[in-house]
């Protein structure tokens, strides 16, 4: 019986290797007819992707090595020189100053009129739909028609702003006002967007929660507070990353209300817009194309900051 028990034993000890072999095959074949399928699916994507996003990246890259012009003539490797230059030139620093200052206005402000605009469509108990309507619809506007809007609402003399609060305010002519005004036609513009992550948040959250804190005597406030606020705190933080993205890449809005001019003294010229200016009116591709890398390189850093933040807040939070 010993020796019985023995070879049953081992007849198992080597039946399990080999069924273990068995499995790991079968999931690689497995793996690699999901792949072969759905490879694809994805090859239109990575082929656009790689010819419109990839080869201008690296293109640029080369180009910002080179004192590359737009009229096609060969180009000359110039190392380092066309980064020195811009990591040297005070235009460049006050256009990268002039978007950080609009994105420092327009994000706190955006993100919470989005909010308060969810939470009322949210709560409001008649005509959601229309409400929800109005706040979003703005976005779905093309830049230069929100952007001709606004030049039209803030000319002065003739504008309806001025004429509505009586004011002789010159909006787009003198540099106090310009940037706010951008702002203010940014904010009208582009709420629809957060304001539709929120409200999508806000449908998410379960209303035993709410309940709950009515029975033990919360008020409104107290819920907002204590549920609604930290219930969007993944989304807030969302919210906040796509709009300092999108705000630092300030310049349809900008060029077309200043009448593709920098603005008054200069005031309202972003980083993007002076690149384009090196690039395409002084012809200087290679130098462009350094400033797009350089302003590339601060996207990117932007971009991996929240994702680190959110990474560690993850973890301190378990």
């Amino acid at each position: 019986m010993t020796t019985s028990a023995h070879m049953t034993t081992g007849a198992q000890t080597a039946v399990a290797p080999a069924r273990a072999r068995t499995a790991t095959a079968t999931a690689t074949v497995r793996r690699r007819q999901g792949f072969q399928h759905g490879g694809w699916f994805v090859a239109p994507f990575l082929a656009l992707f790689a010819l419109f996003v990839i080869w201008p990246l690296l293109r640029g890259v080369y180009l910002s090595f080179t004192d590359a012009n737009i009229s096609g003539d060969d180009a000359s490797f110039v190392g380092l020189d066309n980064y020195r230059e811009a990591l040297n030139d005070p235009a460049m620093w006050d256009a990268l100053g002039n978007s950080a200052y609009f994105t420092l206005l327009v994000v706190p402000c955006i993100t919470v009129l989005a909010l308060l605009l969810a939470l009322l469509a949210h709560n409001i108990e008649r005509g959601k739909w229309l409400w929800r309507l109005c706040f979003f619809v703005p976005f779905l506007l093309p830049s230069t028609v929100a952007a001709n809007m606004f030049q039209w609402l803030f000319t002065q003399g003739i504008g309806l702003i001025n004429e509505t609060f009586g004011l002789d305010t010159p909006w787009l002519t003198d540099k106090s006002y310009a940037m706010l005004a951008i702002v203010i036609e940014t904010l009208w513009w582009t709420v629809g967007f957060s304001f539709l992550l929120y409200l999508a948040a806000l449908q998410g959250i379960p209303e035993h929660l709410y309940e709950a804190a009515k029975l033990d005597g919360a008020n409104a406030w107290h819920r907002i507070v204590h549920i609604t606020l930290p219930m969007l705190r993944n989304i807030t933080g969302l919210v906040i990353a796509l709009q300092i993205l999108a705000s630092l890449q300030l310049f349809d809005q900008a060029v077309v209300m200043m009448d593709f001019s920098p603005g008054p003294e200069l005031a309202t010229r972003s980083f993007v817009q002076y690149t384009l200016e090196q690039g395409f009116t002084s012809y200087r591709v290679g130098y462009a194309s350094a400033m797009s890398i350089i302003f590339f390189v601060i996207i990117a850093v932007v971009a991996l900051a929240r994702m680190w933040l959110l990474r560690n807040r993850e973890e301190s939070g378990r």
